[in-house]
């Protein structure tokens, strides 16, 4: 029985070399999804190449004169020929969305073959490479050409002028300074991406662990990613700020710290925290929206990720160190979008960010890739004297839902691993504050 709606591959490539040679727009579509090897006819493979490189060079496709200045040799001249002989057997008449559906059907189907080729190829070498490989089958079969007009500002004024009178759902971190700087809180919807930035133990795990209870409290699930940090490990520290048992007392105070939990439980009934551990760098973000998706499925719905951190995530892409981070963080931040959800992680200053006050952002340890990427970054530092009292600094590095200035000074209790507020512990803040904000306007005004 002949299969319904199957699309004859090797024909198409005359269709899709015949609009990639006179329609620009439908170029610029393409151009990042097709490669010249999906072509099986050698005459196509070497013109499309030519059309590809002067693409991505001029960002225009090529008129039939500039072409031709590229046929420098017999056999390109020969394949050209061929190829606009051929077009005599094509319709010219197109149907749009036909023509869109069937283009983005033959990119994943020979994106897909090619993966296969290449999959089996690196296996007969003994390369196997599994989250790789689940890399390049997802983008073979994410190719999406379909995009939206977009908002027109003039003609969609009322839908601004709504959303301007309609406040974001936000979810408050539990600390007063930190959501009136983000307008609220974390925005509930997701789309955005929070980093604390600090040096090795200065407590950015507390700060983390501080967050998803905090959350938790609320009546939120939060799912906590570990890729340092054993599950029960992280489960002993989140008992204790919630019990305020202190850490050290935990083995012998189990019968109290079992009644407490089961009576939060009780008073907080849909709250929930999930711990999940991977070790590092084997993980990749495609491999966590694969374990998310599986709890999505099974009907938990997340509303909040803490990832535990950025720079252990493992990626596939990247030469070096500057590109694997800002690979890393883009598909991390593109989960917020999938999963609606606010992801929050933390990541290493370098050394020039040690002992800093309020250190900035070129102290963003491995890539200032990660910098430019995600939507909100707080640095966490202290000083000699403020580890002896127990205070734990918060400051502002980057926003782009509020002011980018500003500091805190926190209470954290090693015992519990809790940090809270103390009004008494920034008196001055407000004058340093105002003096960060005249800095700034000075800066602007010269």
């Amino acid at each position: 029985m002949e299969e319904v709606g199957r699309l004859d591959l090797d024909y198409y490539e005359q269709v899709v070399i015949y609009k990639s040679l006179t329609n620009e727009q439908y170029l610029g579509k393409i151009i990042d999804h097709l490669k010249p090897e999906y072509f099986n006819d050698k005459n196509i493979k070497r013109i499309f190449t030519l059309i590809k490189n002067f693409y991505i060079k001029r960002s225009t496709l090529p008129t039939v004169t500039e072409l031709k200045s590229y046929l420098i040799n017999d056999e390109l001249k020969d394949s050209f020929k061929t190829i606009v002989k051929n077009f005599a057997s094509i319709d010219k008449n197109f149907n749009d969305k036909e023509l869109e559906d069937n283009t983005e059907r033959f990119l994943k189907e020979r994106a897909i073959y090619n993966t296969m080729l290449s999959v089996a190829e690196d296996v007969s070498q003994g390369k196997v490479d599994t989250s790789f490989i689940l890399d390049s089958f997802e983008k073979s079969c994410n190719v999406n050409l379909q995009s939206e007009y977009g908002l027109d500002l003039f003609d969609d004024i009322d839908n601004l002028v709504k959303d301007l009178n309609t406040d974001q759902p936000t979810i408050p971190s539990g600390w007063k300074f930190l959501d009136d700087k983000i307008d609220g809180g974390f925005l509930e919807n997701g789309r955005a991406l929070y980093v604390f930035a600090g040096e090795t133990n200065v407590g950015k795990s507390i700060f983390l662990g501080n967050i998803a209870c905090n959350i938790a409290n609320q009546g939120k699930t939060v799912l906590i990613i570990s890729l340092e940090m054993p599950e029960l490990i992280y489960a002993k520290r989140l008992s204790s700020n919630i019990t305020r048992i202190p850490m050290r007392e935990l083995r012998g105070e189990s019968n109290n710290l079992k009644h407490q939990i089961e009576s939060h439980s009780k008073n907080n009934p849909d709250s929930k925290i999930l711990i999940k551990e991977f070790p590092p760098s084997t993980v990749t973000p495609q491999n966590i929206q694969g374990y998310v998706t599986e709890l999505k499925n099974k009907g938990i719905k997340i509303d909040v990720i803490v990832l535990d951190y950025l720079n252990l995530l493992k990626s596939a892409i990247g030469n070096n160190s500057y590109e694997r981070i800002k690979h890393v963080t883009e598909d991390v931040r593109a989960l917020s979008y999938v999963f609606e959800c606010p992801i929050i992680s933390a990541t290493q200053l370098n050394r020039s960010g040690y002992d800093e006050e309020n250190p900035g952002l070129d102290t963003i340890s491995e890539s200032i890739g990660m910098a430019a990427t995600a939507d909100c970054i707080f640095s966490i530092y202290q000083d000699d004297e403020d580890k002896e009292l127990g205070v734990v600094k918060m400051g502002m590095m980057k926003n782009r839902f509020g002011s980018n200035y500003g500091h805190t000074s926190l209470r954290i209790d090693y015992n519990t691993l809790t940090i809270s507020e103390d009004e008494s512990l920034n008196i001055d803040d407000s004058d340093g504050e105002m003096s960060d904000l005249t800095n700034t306007l000075s800066m602007l005004s010269n």
